[in-house]
């Protein structure tokens, strides 16, 4: 019988190496396409002054949805998608840096900050220049005042309405590239860092930890998967609560242009107080609630059926 509290965690040597990337991809796919319209929501959120434009998630959601359409809550998905790499980066790095550590201490904690840590190092330093040009294109539609570039409508030959067409990518892409150069795909990196190093390193500890706790309240015969899955979305929230006066000003120093990570928060303070430190927490937490489920249910799944064939009868879920 297992002893209660433990849960049973799959290591990098357990797994099939090609069955854990081949439904990685297809995993990480589905979850950002899941969670987007929050993204997006929370970034025109975080950018816009005060409450100029939208009062809230729900608000922006409803106003979003009425003027700009379905389209209008998956702006910049395609450019986004190109984060696939990263994600399978980080799921990589996490892994065997978890697994180089363990040579050093059996702290599971220990383990969890510094793989997460590492992660996500590796994973922003690519997701950056994606981010940058993919929250240029969140903004257009009823937030493009807020931004410095704005794809330029085309004028379809079979019609006189002016539309946006794929070619905005591109647009914002030149544009951003003829302001900043190539160090303009970088702005905020410090500032991403420093919200997603942080969210990354508490995220795991705290999901582990949760989930040891739940498991110890929980009947014995549960099956962990589920305690996992309410772990997640707690971890989520925590390390969600604790990072969002940093990914705040990252939001404002990609989208506004900004240089200093010191004077945007300093300014943002000046100017709206205190609780600008609290917009779009609860987007971001909306999002990250059933984006945790999915990853914690996905991410365990998928490395249950990467097990490597020889353990499979050995483990008990």
């Amino acid at each position: 019988m297992l002893q209660k509290g433990k849960i049973q965690i799959i290591e990098w040597e357990d797994l099939d190496k090609r069955k854990f990337y081949s439904l990685g991809v297809f995993m990480t796919l589905t979850t950002r396409a899941t969670v987007y319209p929050a993204s997006l929501i929370r970034t025109r959120l975080q950018v816009q002054k005060g409450k100029a434009l939208y009062s809230g998630t729900f608000d922006a959601f409803c106003k979003i949805l009425r003027a700009e359409g379905v389209h209008g809550l998956y702006r910049g998905f395609m450019v986004n998608t190109f984060t696939l790499i990263s994600g399978q980066a980080y799921i990589t790095t996490y892994e065997l840096v978890r697994k180089y550590v363990s040579q050093h201490t059996p702290s599971n904690t220990v383990k969890s900050v510094v793989a997460g840590g590492a992660a996500s190092l590796v994973a922003q330093t690519i997701t950056v220049p994606i981010d940058v040009v993919s929250q240029q294109l969140m903004m257009q539609g009823q937030g493009e005042h807020l931004t410095r570039f704005k794809a330029k409508p085309k004028v379809m030959l079979a019609t006189t309405k002016r539309r946006l067409t794929f070619g905005q990518s591109r647009d914002i892409t030149v544009q951003i590239f003829a302001a900043d150069g190539f160090r303009g795909f970088y702005r905020g990196y410090v500032a991403s860092l420093l919200t997603y190093i942080p969210n990354s390193a508490l995220w795991w500890p705290f999901y582990h930890f949760y989930a040891e706790q739940l498991s110890l309240l929980a009947p014995s015969e549960c099956p962990h998967l589920i305690l996992q899955a309410m772990a997640g979305p707690m971890a989520a929230a925590t390390a969600s609560t604790i990072t969002n006066p940093m990914d705040v000003v990252r939001a404002r120093v990609q989208v506004e242009g900004r240089s200093s990570v010191i004077e945007t928060f300093k300014q943002l303070l000046a100017e709206e107080g205190v609780w600008a430190m609290t917009k779009g927490l609860s987007a971001r937490i909306i999002s990250s609630l059933p984006t945790s489920v999915l990853i914690v249910v996905g991410y365990e799944t998928l490395k249950r059926l990467s097990l490597r064939s020889e353990l499979v009868e050995s483990r008990h879920w």
